[in-house]
């Protein structure tokens, strides 16, 4: 199978504020991203040869093409759970990579605010032969994670609510320095372990809220970035693995992680020729919609042995200034999780850090970023995950 590293830069982004944006449609918002992001390119949005766009929500393609005027250029709807974004992204890659087109936007959007009821509601269209279980909350799914997590390796409630508590504490510390984050305020570990149960052993503060926001990439040809700006990205390896259900159908799942993950990565991580992701790679943002799944994703990424996680965790290694930071821009944690829209805002701040560009949260030097999402619950889901780094 051939690579598409070096064969894709990004020369564009823009991301809206996440947030309560009841004053701004989901065109408004893609109005913003995608103006910010032809900006950045130093570009007009004529020049889009084609587009990806993804949403949860918005049943057609038709909306985006109205909202950029992007008369009869062909535009391309996704979806693929929590990973919508991001799957965005990789289609457009490929649209460079396979020759079709030289210049090419990926956008995501979502609004979900207004939509009626609270968190995501439940999953439709995810079809029924008895191997899915309905009726649940993702909440609970993940609770079940960290239940299993605690007999598994052997911690005490205890132990497990304060190592997840640090992971808030960060994520929450890291959204402070994010003027475009839905959440400013810092927390501290008290906060976080005695706040009301959402599903034991989960609290509030170890789950991410719902949000609007909008999020866009302009990609080219690697050859042609030059003509555009200097500071590219260049995208390295990208990896999808979606599950079938062998997690509810085998009863050796350990239920302490998660498969499409592990091989979401493998396949990015053979794309990009890294090796060792824990001292090749400077900063991950990652799907931390419950503490539990940053703390597993750790151990899934090759980013510490399993069940060492709470032990790497508690030095700060995976603080803004440790060794490998995670979730640098605030996480879902932070920002909400606007499923079309996450995926590319979590690429956006690897293209910021790559530039230089990141103000406060500016890592020293980075040269290889990822960014991983996760659809759906423990046992079966879409696991998706990009690298993306310096040009030479």
């Amino acid at each position: 199978m051939e690579s598409i590293k070096d064969k894709v830069a990004i020369i564009g982004m823009g991301c809206t504020k996440f947030g309560e944006n009841w004053e701004k449609s989901a065109e408004d918002m893609m109005v913003d991203a995608a103006s910010e992001a032809c900006q950045d390119a130093g570009m007009d949005m004529k020049e889009i040869q084609a587009v990806w766009f993804g949403t949860t929500r918005l049943n057609t393609a038709e909306p985006c093409a109205t909202a950029l005027k992007l008369d009869y250029v062909p535009v391309t709807r996704v979806e693929n759970l929590c990973a919508t974004a991001t799957e965005a992204l990789r289609n457009a890659c490929f649209g460079i990579a396979s020759g079709v087109y030289d210049v090419v936007l990926a956008i995501g959007v979502e609004k979900l605010k207004d939509q009626g009821m609270g968190g995501l509601g439940t999953v439709s269209g995810a079809g029924g032969n008895g191997t899915l279980e309905w009726g649940m909350a993702a909440a609970m799914f993940f609770a079940r994670m960290a239940t299993r997590y605690m007999a598994h390796y052997g911690l005490t409630y205890e132990e497990l609510k304060q190592t997840l508590a640090k992971i808030s504490v960060k994520n929450h510390h890291n959204g402070t320095l994010n003027p475009r984050a839905h959440f400013q305020r810092e927390i501290t570990e008290e906060m976080a372990i005695n706040a009301p149960m959402v599903s034991w052993p989960l609290g509030l503060y170890d789950a991410c809220g719902v949000s609007d926001g909008s999020a866009c990439a302009i990609l080219c040809r690697a050859d042609l970035a030059k003509k555009f700006r200097d500071d590219y990205v260049l995208v390295k390896g990208l990896g999808l693995a979606v599950g079938a259900r062998q997690g509810y159908l085998q009863p050796e799942y350990d239920m302490v992680h998660m498969e499409e993950t592990v091989r979401a990565s493998k396949q990015a991580y053979d794309m990009a020729g890294i090796k060792d992701p824990f001292n090749e790679i400077d900063l991950a943002e990652v799907h931390d919609c419950f503490s539990i799944t940053e703390m597993v994703i750790m151990e899934d990424l090759g980013f510490c042995p399993r069940g060492k996680a709470p032990e790497y965790v508690r030095n700060g290694t995976f603080a803004l200034d440790g060794k490998l930071a995670v979730n640098p821009d605030g996480g879902l944690k932070s920002f909400g999780h606007p499923i079309g829209a996450s995926g590319l805002r979590m690429v956006y701040e690897i293209y910021k850090q790559m530039q230089g560009k990141a103000g406060p949260r500016q890592r020293k030097n980075p040269t290889l970023g990822l960014t991983h999402n996760f659809g759906m619950n423990p046992g079966s889901g879409i696991g998706s995950v990009t690298i993306l780094g310096q040009r030479d």
